[in-house]
Protein backbone atom coordinates (compact mmCIF):
# COMPACT_ATOMS: atom_id res chain seq x y z
CA UNK A 1 0.00 0.00 0.00
CA UNK A 2 0.94 3.66 -0.71
CA UNK A 3 0.24 6.74 0.93
CA UNK A 4 0.37 10.09 -1.33
CA UNK A 5 -0.02 12.88 -0.28
CA UNK A 6 0.28 16.50 -2.25
CA UNK A 7 0.91 19.85 -1.46
CA UNK A 8 2.10 23.22 -3.25
CA UNK A 9 -1.20 23.89 -4.90
CA UNK A 10 -2.90 27.73 -4.34
CA UNK A 11 -4.07 30.90 -6.24
CA UNK A 12 -1.37 32.11 -8.71
CA UNK A 13 -1.95 34.89 -11.11
CA UNK A 14 -1.51 34.61 -14.81
CA UNK A 15 2.44 34.56 -15.56
CA UNK A 16 2.91 32.62 -12.40
CA UNK A 17 4.92 30.08 -10.87
CA UNK A 18 3.53 27.22 -8.93
CA UNK A 19 5.75 23.45 -7.07
CA UNK A 20 3.53 20.93 -6.74
CA UNK A 21 5.47 18.40 -4.63
CA UNK A 22 4.09 14.62 -3.82
CA UNK A 23 5.33 12.59 -0.87
CA UNK A 24 5.12 8.90 -1.48
CA UNK A 25 5.07 6.39 1.41
CA UNK A 26 6.85 2.87 0.72
CA UNK A 27 10.26 1.80 0.59
CA UNK A 28 10.09 0.64 -2.98
CA UNK A 29 9.32 4.66 -4.61
CA UNK A 30 12.25 4.42 -6.74
CA UNK A 31 10.33 1.55 -8.68
CA UNK A 32 6.92 3.33 -8.90
CA UNK A 33 6.08 5.27 -12.58
CA UNK A 34 4.96 8.53 -11.14
CA UNK A 35 2.84 11.00 -12.73
CA UNK A 36 0.77 14.23 -12.56
CA UNK A 37 -2.53 14.24 -13.56
CA UNK A 38 -5.22 17.17 -13.89
CA UNK A 39 -8.62 17.50 -13.66
CA UNK A 40 -11.20 20.92 -14.22
CA UNK A 41 -14.13 21.33 -13.42
CA UNK A 42 -16.72 18.88 -15.71
CA UNK A 43 -13.56 17.50 -17.22
CA UNK A 44 -12.06 14.17 -17.03
CA UNK A 45 -8.95 13.40 -15.10
CA UNK A 46 -6.08 13.93 -17.55
CA UNK A 47 -2.06 13.05 -17.76
CA UNK A 48 0.24 16.23 -17.62
CA UNK A 49 3.84 14.49 -17.04
CA UNK A 50 5.31 11.37 -15.88
CA UNK A 51 8.42 9.91 -15.11
CA UNK A 52 10.16 6.77 -14.86
CA UNK A 53 11.64 4.63 -12.53
CA UNK A 54 15.04 5.38 -14.75
CA UNK A 55 14.34 9.53 -14.63
CA UNK A 56 12.59 9.60 -18.21
CA UNK A 57 10.27 11.80 -18.60
CA UNK A 58 7.32 13.25 -20.76
CA UNK A 59 4.67 15.86 -20.68
CA UNK A 60 1.21 16.59 -22.79
CA UNK A 61 2.17 18.83 -25.74
CA UNK A 62 -0.03 21.89 -24.01
CA UNK A 63 2.41 22.32 -21.18
CA UNK A 64 5.88 21.27 -23.11
CA UNK A 65 8.12 24.41 -22.28
CA UNK A 66 6.26 25.32 -18.73
CA UNK A 67 6.26 22.20 -16.67
CA UNK A 68 8.99 20.44 -15.54
CA UNK A 69 8.73 16.71 -13.78
CA UNK A 70 11.40 15.39 -11.36
CA UNK A 71 11.30 13.00 -8.62
CA UNK A 72 13.42 12.47 -5.30
CA UNK A 73 13.88 9.13 -4.71
CA UNK A 74 16.03 9.58 -1.34
CA UNK A 75 12.72 12.10 -0.01
CA UNK A 76 10.45 10.03 -1.97
CA UNK A 77 9.12 12.68 -3.56
CA UNK A 78 8.03 13.83 -7.16
CA UNK A 79 7.68 17.76 -7.85
CA UNK A 80 6.08 19.44 -10.62
CA UNK A 81 7.49 23.04 -11.33
CA UNK A 82 4.75 24.91 -13.29
CA UNK A 83 5.85 28.39 -14.29
CA UNK A 84 4.08 30.63 -17.30
CA UNK A 85 0.97 29.16 -15.96
CA UNK A 86 -2.78 29.77 -17.96
CA UNK A 87 -6.04 30.10 -16.82
CA UNK A 88 -7.04 27.22 -18.98
CA UNK A 89 -4.20 25.45 -16.07
CA UNK A 90 -6.76 25.93 -13.44
CA UNK A 91 -7.68 22.16 -12.27
CA UNK A 92 -7.28 20.00 -9.73
CA UNK A 93 -3.89 18.48 -9.82
CA UNK A 94 -3.35 14.39 -8.66
CA UNK A 95 -0.35 12.44 -8.17
CA UNK A 96 -0.45 8.87 -9.17
CA UNK A 97 1.73 6.06 -8.44
CA UNK A 98 1.74 2.88 -10.89
CA UNK A 99 3.73 -0.71 -10.52
CA UNK A 100 2.64 -3.19 -12.40
CA UNK A 101 -1.14 -3.15 -12.49
CA UNK A 102 -1.50 -1.37 -9.21
CA UNK A 103 -2.30 2.29 -9.23
CA UNK A 104 -2.51 4.64 -6.46
CA UNK A 105 -4.08 8.81 -6.16
CA UNK A 106 -3.20 10.87 -4.07
CA UNK A 107 -6.37 13.19 -2.62
CA UNK A 108 -5.24 15.74 -5.13
CA UNK A 109 -4.43 19.89 -5.20
CA UNK A 110 -6.28 22.76 -6.03
CA UNK A 111 -4.91 24.93 -8.51
CA UNK A 112 -6.43 28.09 -9.39
CA UNK A 113 -5.02 30.51 -11.76
CA UNK A 114 -6.97 33.90 -12.16
CA UNK A 115 -6.16 37.71 -11.72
Amino acid sequence: QVQLVESGGGLVQPGGSLRLSCAASGSIFSKYTMGWYSQAPGKPRELVASIGSTGSTQVVKSVKGRFTISRDNAKNTVNLQMNSLKPEDTAVYYCQATIGITTYWGQGTQVTVSS
